[in-house]
């Protein structure tokens, strides 16, 4: 779970050189219907998901080396579906979308796309990302 501050969507917003009062100013914002201030599109909370890695065991099955030693960052991907605001509690779920493999003019190259689903507290859709890893 992740809570949506002001104070980060004031920060991007800046960064990304929008003066939107959307997002800075809490009363203007109320005056059109939301909550709080609300995230502009490309906001995106930071989270991590804790990982587990489990213990070698001497019976735990054949090992086996993948056949890459370089891997990429192919790419994300957004889709919005509301405003992220202030103040919203946001549940983020993570799976694999797809594989695939092309060829490419190094070889064979081994394409990763995780879809990442950002919930707010009622439940509803605000965001999917879409990020794609290339291994060649």
């Amino acid at each position: 779970m992740v809570l949506v501050e002001k104070e980060p969507i004031r920060r991007a917003a800046a960064a990304m050189g929008d003066n939107n009062l959307l997002y800075r100013d809490e009363e203007y914002a109320k005056k059109l219907g939301y909550r709080s201030i609300i995230a502009p599109p490309g906001f995106q909370p930071t989270y991590s998901f804790p990982v587990k890695v489990p213990t070698a065991r001497a019976d735990a099955g054949p090992r086996f080396r993948l056949p890459f030693t370089r891997f990429m960052n192919g790419g994300d991907e957004y889709e919005f579906f509301q405003p992220i605001q202030a103040g919203d509690v946001l549940s983020i779920t993570r799976r694999l979308g797809d594989m695939f493999e092309r060829d490419g003019r190094m070889g064979k190259m081994f394409f990763q796309v995780d879809e990442t689903v950002f919930r707010n507290q009622k439940k509803e859709i605000v965001l999917i990302q879409r990020s794609t890893t290339i291994a060649y």
